[in-house]
């Protein structure tokens, strides 16, 4: 699991599940294997500094299999309950495996540095002390790269200067195991139903319900499309797109990026019962088909999915009443769930693609009739995916309001955003949900 991540960019979320399968491994296995995945690439940062001090060479220069194992190994010694002669023994059993006997014994006597310390000795060793590089100590402790820290730290409002309470409290949520939400279709099933079948009431959302344990699919209102999983932050925000008022007509609905279709199930169930359509649209065919089969069976079946690009419209001007636009972005508010995505990322991509997101906000305005309303949401804090890409829209055309968009998810503490508090910032430490963002704009008639 860890090389498929390390060599092909796979995504733990979506691999491991389907590894775990084909290995036949479930229960008290599935979740060991779950923890050392999750655990590993969580903390990987600052097992990686702690690393760095046993080897005789840098990082850099270590094979590409045997890295995977010595940060694996690390986690077993420094963060789990695994005796360390057993944690130890497992390691090397595996290295002479996989990279044969010669580089097994590197992986041993690497691993018999790193289990001389516990964790907290090793940190107040590798982590730059606090008053002289705040930033390097938390990036360090709380395994994080440097720029993530300090993008954070500026989404809060937050500065060095006056210590970065907040910032911390965010990175300790992002390295705990998120809970498994579930949304309840509306009109196909309720929290109740799922409530009967072992899950808990979320606080939130009025669709969503917790997971203690066990598999999302050993639910039957899983299994048959009625509910699916989705993050307590993604359901409101959708909630909150289809809760301001829009001037005129209400019956045509469009999602510009609908893959992998989890906001795009719940709109088209609400869609439905409001008498309203929903066009899901996906620029991948391969996505388009989860979007497909996400809107299936909606009430009044209310849900079409198309492939078709949101840059280049298939669509004519100005005839949605409600656009959502879930612009591709850095994922850095899904840290808990995705937490390779932090070092996957670096500063040049938001540059990248900084351009994407406007573009596709502006075609999501061009696509709205006038007294409709766009909902931009992006799955990352960071400023400049956020309310840079606002701003410049809003100073690019004459034809739009900015609507506070709190007001709609008024039961929810917390959540205001921006230089006058109109956006919705979901937080993971104040809300225990993914860091979604939101904001929401009128197209007037000028």
């Amino acid at each position: 699991m860890l090389l498929a991540v390390d060599q092909r960019d796979a995504y733990a979320n979506l691999l491991l599940p389907a590894l775990l399968d084909e290995r036949g491994i479930s229960g008290r296995d599935a979740a060991l294997a779950t923890e050392l995945t999750y655990g590993t690439l969580r903390h990987r940062g600052t097992y990686d500094a702690i690393l760095e001090t046993c080897v005789d060479r840098t990082l850099a220069s270590v094979d590409t299999k045997v890295l995977p194992l010595l940060r694996l190994g690390a986690h077993q010694l420094l963060s789990t309950k695994i005796p360390p002669h057993a944690a130890v023994s497992a390691t090397v059993d595996l290295a002479r495996k996989a990279v044969g006997h010669h580089r097994s014994r590197f992986v041993n006597a690497v691993l018999r540095k790193v289990g001389a310390r516990d964790l907290e000795a090793w940190t107040q060793i590798v982590a730059p002390p606090p008053e002289h590089d705040l930033i390097g100590h938390l990036s360090v402790v709380h395994s994080h790269p440097r720029w993530v820290v300090d993008e954070l730290a500026r989404a809060l409002g937050e500065h060095t200067e006056k210590g970065l309470p907040r910032t911390e409290e965010l990175l300790i949520a992002h390295n705990q195991r998120p809970k498994v939400t579930l949304v309840a279709k509306p009109g196909r099933s309720t929290v109740a139903d799922l409530v009967a079948a072992g899950a808990e009431k979320a606080r939130h959302s009025p669709f969503a319900a917790h997971l203690p344990s066990g598999d999302p699919a050993g639910i039957c209102e899983v299994r048959q499309n009625r509910a699916a999983v989705q993050d307590e932050a993604s359901q409101l925000v959708t909630l909150a797109s289809t809760r301001v008022d829009v001037h005129g007509k209400d019956t045509l609905w469009l999602d510009m990026c609908a893959g992998p279709g989890g906001k795009a199930g719940l709109l088209a169930s609400l869609a439905g019962q409001r008498g309203a359509r929903l066009l899901a649209a996906e620029l991948q065919p391969a996505r388009a088909r989860l979007v497909a089969g996400a809107v299936h069976r909606a009430p009044r079946d209310a849900g079409r999915t198309i492939v078709a690009d949101g840059t280049v419209p298939a669509w004519r001007p100005a005839v949605f009443d409600r656009v959502l636009v879930d612009a591709p972005c850095t994922g850095l508010g899904a840290l808990r769930r995705r937490p390779e995505a932090r070092w996957r990322r670096d500063p040049e991509s938001v540059v990248e693609l900084a351009p994407l997101q406007h573009d596709l906000l502006v075609n999501a305005v061009e696509a709205v009739r006038p007294g409709g309303v766009v909902a931009y949401v992006t799955c990352s804090p960071h400023v400049d995916e956020t309310d840079a890409i606002v701003r410049k829209v809003l100073t690019e055309r004459a034809d739009l309001e900015l609507l506070r968009a709190p007001d709609h998810l008024d039961h929810v503490p917390d959540l205001a955003a921006g230089p006058q508090g109109e956006y919705v910032q979901f937080w993971p430490h104040l809300h225990g949900t993914d860091a979604m963002f939101l904001a929401l704009l009128r197209r007037t008639a000028r």
